[in-house]
């Protein structure tokens, strides 16, 4: 994963946006992983840590499997990311 990442920006980019909405769309554990993965091959935890303000043992177990995060921290780390990524997502409702 982390080859095709650092060598794919659009694979890189759809891996940040699955994981948002897989988060969004209420599968909170998947959506961490997601994230958690694309974390490792881009940015990595120790930087992350440095520049949101968080120890990246801290951020390791949010994003681990029995991680709670709390809202303030997921996005704050979620708006550092798409930064990062020079990214904006936006979140659009969409009738069932």
């Amino acid at each position: 994963m982390l080859a095709r990442v650092q060598a794919d920006p659009k694979f890189r980019d759809a891996l940040l946006k699955e994981g948002i909405e897989t988060m969004l769309s209420g599968d909170v554990d998947t959506g961490k992983a997601i994230l958690r993965d694309y974390i490792k091959a881009t940015v990595g935890f120790e930087q992350l840590g440095v520049e949101v303000g968080s120890s990246p043992k801290s951020l390791i177990r949010m994003f681990g499997p029995t991680g709670n995060p709390q809202a303030r921290n997921l996005f704050s780390v979620i708006s550092h990311l798409q930064r990062h990524a020079g990214l904006t997502l936006h979140v659009t409702a969409r009738s069932h």
